[in-house]
């Protein structure tokens, strides 16, 4: 199956300079073997045809294709879509490819070209939700499924808790703005469904767990994310001109510390609950 690799030129988003701004792959790589657990729950079979959206370098899309999938990984960001590429390449993955593209906007995707759409923690953070849903069902088979993972609002666990912290610090969003963590509250879920033609009874929801895994310390752990996570560098950004970066600093730095889970204070476990969605079209 081919895909079409030309995207057409659109305005620069405020997403795409947000996930385009630090290195998501430097936390992508603590995320390998959980994302490979998933992937290996999906039902995966040689020559199914999947759409990885906000795909990042390949976290669930190169699993994928490992189990004999035909994937295409969709991502606004031109620096992951190259990093996602390149390990396709390096593990001999012909039959995965990587481009640019915006989650809300799929114009370059034909209808019903996939029997599976898969997105874990990306697709929430696109503008315009209710287009994200039906761009979603619009490139999904009759009979295929679309599955999401998403961040829950006000959880405990640690990428909701990075979120709210450093949110704190970050001026107000513009008006009409919409949390991307609204796409973890299953009410807000099965209405941009709903809207985009899909019955409330095919929309299922299940509490799911994703374990972050650093051969480093969980203090080290926090500075890839002060580095290299958009939102937590646009937190740090705005807090230096407050003067409260100190402050910041040590409040997301106990947090990861006070939620690692290995017994080895040097090696970083961390698990995030998180709201897994599928949506059977």
């Amino acid at each position: 199956m081919r895909f079409n690799s030309l995207v057409k030129k659109k305005e620069m988003n405020p997403n795409k300079a947000l996930w385009e701004k630090g290195d998501f792959t430097q936390i992508a790589a603590t995320m390998r073997t959980s994302g490979a657990a998933l992937v290996a729950q999906l039902g995966i079979t040689q020559g199914l045809s999947v759409l990885d959206l906000a795909c990042g370098d390949g976290t669930t899309a190169i699993p994928e294709a490992k189990l004999g999938a035909t994937v295409l990984g969709v991502d606004i960001a031109s620096n992951l879509v190259a990093a996602g590429n390149k390990r396709a390449s390096e593990a001999g993955l012909t039959n995965c490819t990587f481009q640019e593209g915006d989650a809300s906007d799929l114009t370059d995707l034909s209808d019903q070209s996939f029997d599976l759409v898969v997105s874990m923690f990306g697709a929430m953070f696109a503008p315009k939700p209710f287009d994200v849903a039906k761009e979603m069902v619009r490139v999904t088979r009759p009979g295929g499924r679309i599955v999401m993972g998403n961040w829950i609002p006000g959880d405990p666990t640690l990428v909701a808790q990075v979120l709210k912290i450093s949110s704190a610090y970050t001026p107000p969003p513009p008006e009409g703005f919409l949390s991307p963590m609204l796409w973890g509250i299953e009410s807000h879920v099965i209405e941009r469904f709903e809207k985009a033609g899909i019955a409330k009874e095919n929309i299922t929801f299940l509490r799911d767990t994703f374990t972050f895994n650093a051969s480093y310390s969980p203090s080290e752990f926090f500075n890839t994310f002060k580095s290299y996570y958009g939102p937590t560098m646009n937190a740090f950004e705005a807090a230096e001109k407050n003067g409260k970066a100190l402050e910041l600093d040590q409040a997301l730095d106990a947090l990861f510390i006070s939620q690692n889970k290995s017994i080895d204070t040097n090696v970083t476990s961390i698990p995030a609950t998180f709201l897994r969605v599928t949506v059977h079209c």
